[in-house]
């Protein structure tokens, strides 16, 4: 069946433009991470698309719909396709490095992904495949979303933590924690600390990401188990 117009056969602006609402996600998704959240707003994005502000909200009905959607866009892409197939510990490996590869990619989401909850229908979707996996593995469904929130906020938190949201470089352009940052530090103070510095011992940020996945996922399992 055709796809009938608006009322009176008339299309409506957001038909008119020929936009969908992946492309409007898109195109906030790129403003964001050319110009931070700062720069984000209706007139901007509906510039950028080369349409009124007005038309933008045939897709989203208001700006808080439009960042619910961008943590959508970000999330959804990483949580696992379905409950069958692989292993559980294996998608939650691969849930957990797609996430923080497309949160560091985004990093501008980032303070969106700590503070806003999963609430659009194409997320909840998302998290409910993930559940899938989890509950016919065996896990209780009280814990298996447990199990996924906590991996989530894991990843977020060291994500965020990697690309420095909230804090302030020195004047050398180390961020507190980093290896150069650790290097200044006194060594007969923090021998250990320096050492670490100086040998790269536990401060490379992806080995430490995969460590503590690995420990949260083996976790998990005897967590779950009655």
């Amino acid at each position: 069946m055709a796809r009938t117009a608006g009322k009176g056969g008339k299309r409506t602006p957001g038909e008119r433009a020929g936009l969908s609402r992946a492309q409007v996600l898109d195109a906030a998704l790129d403003l964001v991470d050319r110009e931070g959240l700062r720069g984000l707003s209706m007139r901007r994005l509906g510039g950028a698309l080369g349409v009124e502000a007005m038309t933008l909200y045939h897709y989203v009905p208001n700006k808080e719909a439009l960042l619910d959607g961008l943590v959508e866009r970000v999330f959804a892409e990483a949580l696992p396709p379905s409950a069958e197939g692989a292993p559980w510990q294996e998608q939650l490996r691969g849930y957990a490095a797609e996430l923080r590869e497309a949160l560091l990619r985004h990093p501008g989401v980032l303070p969106l992904a700590v503070t806003r909850p999963m609430v659009t229908p194409a997320g909840l979707d998302a998290v409910e495949r993930g559940l899938g996996a989890l509950t016919a593995a065996g896990f209780p469904l009280g814990r298996a979303l447990d199990a996924l929130n906590a991996l989530s906020l894991f990843v977020v938190g060291h994500t965020a933590g990697e690309a420095g949201i909230g804090q302030d470089a020195d004047p050398e352009g180390h961020t507190p924690g980093s290896p150069g940052w650790l290097s200044r530090l006194d060594a007969a103070r923090y021998p250990l600390l320096a050492q670490a510095a100086r040998t790269g011992a536990g401060v490379d940020d992806t080995d430490r990401f995969r460590f503590a996945v690995e420990a949260l996922i083996s976790g998990f399992g005897a967590a779950a188990r009655p």
